[in-house]
């Protein structure tokens, strides 16, 4: 285990480029080989990444699985990976994510399948170099990485509008990555004025990070921010992602909620909290306040869309508004719920695109008016959407009360205002999430295109399910999951006293 522990994340990165790879020599009119060989990768790399989770020791060293080999030697960056509890999680949630979003595509999917599998996979390397790189080069050529991608998913697979989605997002997620790269080459060649090695090494520069001028620290924390709330996105750089989920394909869907809007949150947790703490704390109100903007902007206009789809994306705009809600109330249980309920929405909200999916390749309509009584005609369909629902709300027994549960708690125990207005915006989650099941749901079946509707198939349940049960799972019980963020939580709440 020990040998094979050093080279777990190498393989993770590899498997999905060879798969990749293998792709390029097949046919594109042999389909079911081609989603057989991007199933088969996925599943292999799902199975992977299993031993990072019962592997991980809670109470042993914070960096774990690591790797660090040179890598560009007259820069001083270095290949050097590794996980803790803050990426743990999330590189399981993209592995898991990537199998079902590829399993999903089986019949929605036909126009150039090659190159959407390709795109897939690599997307999948992307991400999870993103999450486990602890080199900050490293780490932007992977942030770069997975921009080519999702781009090609929404511009080439995308709906009516893709390609003006697909380049908004482009544009906007672009314009932060330029800031990020001068932020971390502005540390680099400080650190070596004053006398330190040429190095990417994230705790070396984080460790000279901490060492500068406030003013400086001020500056450098807001070009970090802004490139990473851009990501998240936090109000009120939020106005490319409606349309980026709008267009893109269901699996884009779910991985660009599931994951790549992770990226952000994960950003500020692992460069700007550890960089720059003084400031952190400074800025914590201010971006609390924003964070709040959103959970009601997001909530309201949600309220507003007469497109189901578009609907699920501003609640997500809600949704990454409670977890930046609870990570800047910069207490132990507001960051660990708002770590915890990442992972939460990246299955709640994964799944809910993937049923919007499954109803739209059935109708090609995603308008709520076009539906009603649905329950009558898919039961299966009705009764999976009434428990992603419950999760998205944060019923008690799901795995979004859980984590809503701690970020109140954190944003209580910070500021009371802001808990309060967060509070609200759990309720007007459930006011437009219950709303929106009633119309699609209740009442009588009165258009004739609905009555012919098919429940799911086993290929769709066998989709879902194991989402339903990870939902429950931590609903019930969030100890596991838990017990492997807090020692990266008290590690970083330690910088701050």
């Amino acid at each position: 285990m020990t040998m094979f522990g050093a080279q777990i994340l190498t393989l993770l990165l590899l498997v999905p480029v060879v798969g990749a790879l293998v792709l390029l020599f097949v046919s594109e009119r042999r389909p079911a080989l081609l989603k057989g060989v991007a199933l088969a990768t996925a599943a292999v790399e799902f199975l992977l990444s299993l031993p990072l989770f019962t592997g991980f020791q809670p109470g042993g060293a914070a960096i774990q699985f690591a790797a660090n080999l040179e890598w560009i030697a007259p820069l001083g960056a270095a290949y050097h990976v590794g996980i803790d509890g803050l990426s743990l999680l999330l590189v399981l949630l993209t592995t898991f994510l990537t199998m079902l979003s590829v399993l999903a595509s089986w019949s929605a999917v036909s126009k150039h399948l090659k190159g959407y599998l390709i795109a897939m996979l690599l997307l999948e390397a992307g991400v999870i170099g993103v999450f486990v790189s602890l080199d900050l080069l490293l780490f932007y050529v992977f942030w770069e990485a997975t921009l080519i991608p999702m781009y090609l998913l929404i511009g080439v697979w995308g709906g009516e509008r893709r390609i003006y989605a697909a380049v908004k997002f482009f544009l906007y997620t672009m314009a932060g990555s330029v800031l990020m790269m001068v932020a971390i080459l502005v540390l680099y060649f400080m650190n070596m004025r004053a006398g330190g090695a040429a190095t990417f090494d994230l705790a070396a520069l984080g460790a000279f990070a901490r060492t500068l001028p406030y003013g400086t620290q001020v500056w450098l924390f807001l070009a970090f921010f802004v490139a990473f709330a851009i990501k998240v996105p936090i109000f009120p750089f939020h106005t490319w992602l409606p349309d980026a989920h709008t267009e893109a394909p269901t699996a884009g869907s779910v991985m660009l909620a599931g994951v790549l809007l992770k990226m952000g949150v994960y950003g500020l947790l692992r460069f700007a909290f550890p960089f720059f703490p003084q400031v952190v704390v400074a800025a914590a109100p201010y971006v609390m306040a924003l964070a709040v903007v959103g959970i009601l902007y997001g909530a309201l206009v949600a309220l507003m869309q007469p497109d189901v789809k578009r609907l699920v994306a501003y609640s997500s705009v809600a949704h990454l508004g409670f977890v930046v809600l609870g990570v800047f109330a910069l207490t132990a249980q507001g960051m660990t719920g708002g770590i915890l309920q990442m992972i939460n929405h990246g299955l709640s909200t994964g799944a809910l695109f993937l049923l919007v999916g499954m109803i739209y390749e059935r109708r090609h309509t995603r308008a709520i008016a076009e539906f009603g009584g649905l329950w009558k005609v898919m039961p299966v369909f009705a009764v999976l959407f009434l428990i992603v629902t419950f999760s998205s709300i944060g019923l008690p027994g799901t795995n979004g009360f859980v984590g809503e549960f701690l970020i109140l708690l954190g944003a209580f125990a910070s500021r009371i205002p802001f808990g309060v207005l967060g509070t609200a915006g759990i309720i007007l989650g459930a006011v437009y999430m219950l709303w929106t099941y009633q119309r699609v749901f209740f009442g009588t079946v009165d258009k004739p295109a609905n009555l012919a509707l098919k429940d799911l198939n086993a290929r769709e349940i066998l989709t879902l399910a194991p989402i339903i049960v990870l939902i429950l799972a931590i609903g019930w019980y969030p100890a596991p999951f838990l017990a492997r963020i807090e020692p990266a939580v008290q590690a970083l709440m330690a910088l701050f006293h």
